[in-house]
């Protein structure tokens, strides 16, 4: 009895890690920093909290990384996901009047206005966009997942994380602690393809 105990106090732990272990192999070798991703054709940047004068800090690092890229030259577009409702702050239009303060030319960007779940991102920048290879864009924690699921959905991809940890320390550590639980839904998304809620333009 003992000894099924142990297994099952072992086993439990493991298999419930076993979707973020694979974020991170899926990622393996992807995760860069801005000095040494290689050129991608587009980067796209997941979209966060916009708030009623502008992006949020987690999500303006984002922009800053994407708008870093843009000018070094290792971009050549910047796709903008998430979610445009209005009750979202439209998160997309802030996104691009963001890039667009910050010295990206307007018509480089492009928006994904139902970006709402880092697969529906994937897979809409692939089939709407035909986007075939690119640098995937977020926070460090959200990184692993985020490249595991565009590779999963046919994507080329590498990806750029923003740490954030000194600017946005609670926020950081409430991201790497939930990001085990999205890696459950991340996997079976990754095994299943579901449409995403949105297919139209």
């Amino acid at each position: 009895m003992a000894v099924w105990i142990v297994a099952i106090g072992v086993g439990v732990p493991v298999l419930a890690l076993a979707p973020f272990a694979w974020t991170y192999l899926a990622s393996a070798g992807r995760r860069r920093s801005p000095l040494t991703v290689p050129y991608r054709p587009v980067a796209v940047v997941l979209g966060a909290a916009a708030w009623d004068d502008g992006p949020c800090p987690l999500l303006a690092r984002r922009l800053d990384i994407a708008v870093r890229l843009f000018e070094e030259g290792r971009v050549g577009r910047i796709i903008v996901s998430g979610d445009n409702r209005e009750v979202s702050r439209r998160e997309t239009d802030t996104m691009t009047e963001y890039l667009v303060a910050h010295g990206v030319p307007a018509d480089r960007i492009d928006a994904d206005r139902y970006g709402y779940r880092t697969w529906d991102t994937c897979v809409r920048v692939r089939d709407l966009f035909g986007v075939a290879e690119a640098t995937m864009v977020t926070q460090s924690f959200h990184l692993p997942r985020t490249v595991a699921l565009a590779r999963a959905a046919g994507i080329d991809a590498v990806g750029v994380g923003d740490p954030s940890l000194g600017g946005r320390r609670r926020s950081t550590v409430v991201g790497y602690a939930r990001e085990v639980g999205a890696a459950v839904r991340a996997l079976r998304d990754a095994v299943r393809r579901p449409a995403p809620a949105h297919a139209e333009p």
